[in-house]
């Protein structure tokens, strides 16, 4: 059952960028996963949820405390991984807190739409974002992006669009979800 929402507010959990933070909302600055997982958990119970951040699957098990520094003729340390926490699964997990709808993000190499519909699957959100970002086709540093919206009702085909119509276009879907008209429809 969708929960009505009366007024909207919004929080960023974001990790190290060159951009300002956005006006208008609260903005919590982490570095790692684990402090990126604590602050979203931390924001209580929401609507929406919505994990862009591309979160490495992987971290260094025993961080050092300092540089770890070259010896003459001796080996490269081991180094030894642990995954990282897994924010969107952790967040679409059935209960209380859980939001009434989660959003995750599939950024991929090759497969795209068969991997993003697995990874929905197995992350147990409520829809996934996926693109493309394979060196041929300039998603990374590039303005426009081609994005397809997967759901449990099948895969929607966006056209190709600037990154923050993209944005305006997901904001308009959810704000349908939850019985509201979108205020603009991005220009296609």
């Amino acid at each position: 059952m969708r929960r009505p929402i009366s007024r909207a507010s919004a929080s960023l959990v974001s990790g190290p960028v060159a951009i300002p933070d956005p006006a208008g909302l609260s903005t919590v600055h982490v570095e790692s996963a684990d402090q990126m997982l604590a602050a979203c958990l931390a924001a209580g119970t929401v609507d929406i949820a919505v994990c862009a951040a591309a979160v490495a699957d992987w971290k260094a098990a025993r961080p050092a405390g300092s540089k770890i520094k070259k010896q003459a003729g001796a080996a490269p340390p081991a180094l030894e991984l642990t995954p990282n926490p897994d924010i969107l699964a952790t967040l679409s997990r059935p209960g209380p807190k859980r939001p009434a709808l989660v959003v995750g993000f599939a950024a991929e190499t090759e497969n795209l739409v068969a991997n993003a519909i697995d990874k929905r699957k197995r992350k147990g959100c409520d829809w996934i974002v996926a693109n493309d970002v394979s060196a041929a086709v300039g998603t990374f540093g590039g303005e426009r992006n081609t994005v397809h919206l997967i759901s449990a009702a099948g895969v929607e085909d966006w056209p190709t669009l600037a990154k923050d119509d993209v944005a305006s276009r997901l904001a308009g879907r959810i704000a349908l979800h939850f019985g509201r008209p979108p205020k603009a429809e991005a220009a296609e």
